[in-house]
């Protein structure tokens, strides 16, 4: 089955000829939730069983691959045209101080010409002047940052540099813990509760000289949303009033777009770091899975959840990654695999890097629109140009990547959540519920099939792509970011709401980052998806970075809300 008719799937509860449905699928799951001492709320029930059905149909697929090697389409070299980029919304002064990247800021920091008071002013009166239109924020820890960007000076005069990350502010989403400040989730279930000790992510920033300004706006649990019932208001798409800025970290997203942070650590499980920043125009990374601690950050599916970033460069995410990446006694999950030195490498090129382009997922869909497509083949061209050698792979097919990811983040989400269903059903947001709840239904022989199919499309990537190339390049999403006005009162809302090609890399865990190739017809932001080797992330800033070098996408901004606090 291709992934336009795997998402019909989805989106409309198509089902095999066999499988039952109707009142016949609700006695088969209500077979489950009776065993679990659950009852499903009448009017969430809908969208409960349309998740059920898709996962059910997705099992049956799953039982139905060939554990075999996918055979390799024959490799040619690409090239492509010139794409002619759209002109930008607002090109921001070259002397703002949100504008310095990490490292010209740390380099006026230590020469004294900046101090990190005045940066962080500088980011905090941003904040209040334009986050009350946009969003991004739950919680601004203003006199805390004041705090800690005096602290940050002081050691910078006395001769203390704590690192790439010393005197820089940046922010979380609201699923870390901070000590002294609340982890709300987005839900009214945890509005008191304050944490009592640093997630490991906020340690090592803290301990780096960071200045952390807050908590950013998320999901319900970093899952449930877009969604208006939840205790903070959904966070706004900077580039436009009226689409979504896509995943659970929308606020990351939009706060980075918006220049109210340079940069801003996150969460992806099936593509939330890489949806906003996609849809926003910012740099996304999904790090290998164990690469960043997930100790002190909300789980939901403890096999996908990864922990990145979203930061307005390439350089940007290199450095914020120096410093919270690296193994952590207290998440087993990081075990295992070197940590690097990401800034060193970047401006090294592509010469004699080999790139593997996998086009087979999106190029034939009708539904992805032309811009992606052309900037991609552009992409290509010009790293053809700059050395590298640029072959097409074939990879296995998308559903079996989006089946295998599905059940088992229903499954895992819905036994880290189940009491909380149990008890809370209506104080969960619809969507929250909605997608957590078809879990109870997921076999035990399913979820084991979906572990043997994870390990066996992991080695397919390995040796179809990273075998003979160095990074894969490929489409991140398929169309710009969704209306506000496309998403139903329950889950799930239509196919192309959820565009992104995200999933695969989770179930891989393959480090993927998503960068900024420029502006659609609509004046929305789009990208590309550059995936490189398990714990390789320095050759993929140095693909990346080529490419923002070449593109000079970096000069883009979204144009300020008209309703700001003067």
């Amino acid at each position: 089955m291709d992934k336009i008719q795997h998402d019909e799937i989805l989106s409309h509860g198509a089902s095999p000829a066999d499988a039952p449905s109707g009142a016949a699928l609700e006695a088969e799951f209500d077979v489950f939730t009776t065993r679990l001492h659950m009852e499903v709320p009448a009017d969430l029930k809908g969208g409960v069983l349309r998740g059920y059905q898709g996962l059910r149909e997705m099992a049956s697929r799953l039982r139905e691959v060939p554990v075999q090697d996918v055979p390799r389409a024959p490799s040619r070299a690409t090239a492509g045209p010139e794409v002619v980029a759209v002109p930008s919304s607002v090109e921001p002064p070259a002397d703002a101080m949100h504008e310095l990247s990490v490292r010209q800021a740390g380099a006026l920091l230590r020469a004294g010409e900046l101090s990190s008071v005045e940066l962080t002013r500088h980011a905090l009166d941003r904040i209040a002047r334009l986050d009350p239109a946009l969003h991004a924020f739950i919680l601004v820890t203003e006199q805390t940052a004041l705090a800690r960007a005096e602290a940050a000076d002081r050691d910078l005069r006395s001769g203390i540099d704590h690192g790439p990350m010393h005197g820089i502010p940046y922010a979380l989403k609201d699923i870390f813990d901070a000590e002294g400040v609340p982890t709300t989730n987005a839900s009214w279930l945890c509005m008191d509760n304050v944490a009592d000790a640093d997630s490991t992510v906020e340690g090592r920033l803290r301990a780096g000289g960071g200045v952390g300004l807050g908590k950013l706006t998320t999901f319900e649990f970093a899952l449930g949303g877009p969604s208006f019932e939840l205790p903070v208001p959904p966070a706004k798409n900077p580039w436009s009033d009226d689409h979504v800025p896509s995943g659970s970290s929308s606020g990351a997203g939009t706060a980075v777009a918006a220049g109210l942070v340079r940069v801003a650590v996150a969460s992806d499980t099936t593509g939330s770091i890489r949806g906003p920043a996609f849809h926003c125009g910012v740099v996304g990374l999904k790090p290998t899975f164990g690469r960043v601690s997930g100790h002190g950050a909300q789980p939901l599916s403890r096999t996908l959840d990864h922990f990145g970033t979203l930061s307005w460069s390439v350089d940007d995410t290199a450095a914020l990654l120096q410093v919270i990446a690296g193994p952590d006694p207290a998440d087993p999950r990081t075990t295992g695999g070197p940590r690097s030195d990401y800034l060193t490498s970047l401006d090294s090129g592509v010469a004699g890097l080999r790139i593997a382009s996998a086009p087979g997922w999106y190029a034939e869909d009708p539904t992805t629109i032309p811009e992606i497509l052309d900037g991609i083949t552009h992409a290509l061209g010009v790293l053809d140009g700059l050395g590298a050698t640029v072959d097409e792979v074939a990879l296995p097919p998308y559903d079996m990547f989006n089946g295998c990811g599905r059940i088992l983040f229903a499954a895992e989400a819905f036994a880290a959540y189940e009491d909380t269903l149990r008890r809370h059903a209506k104080t969960l947001a619809r969507f929250t519920y909605q997608r957590m709840m078809p879990g109870a239904g997921v076999a035990a022989a399913d979820l084991l099939r979906a572990h043997e199919v994870r390990r066996w499309l992991t080695h397919q990537v390995d040796e179809s792509v990273f075998d003979r190339h160095d990074v894969l390049v490929m489409a991140s999403g398929q169309t710009t970011a969704a209306r506000w006005s496309e998403f139903p009162l329950n889950w799930p809302p239509p196919k192309m709401v959820n565009d992104m090609l995200a999933i695969p890399f989770n179930v891989t865990g393959h480090p993927a980052l998503s960068l900024p190739i420029g502006l659609a017809g609509n004046g929305l932001p789009i990208g590309l998806h550059i995936i490189g080797r398990h714990f390789d992330e320095a050759t993929v800033f140095r693909v990346a970075a080529a490419l923002e070098r070449a593109l000079a996408e970096r000069r883009r901004r979204p144009p300020e809300p008209e309703k700001v606090v003067s």
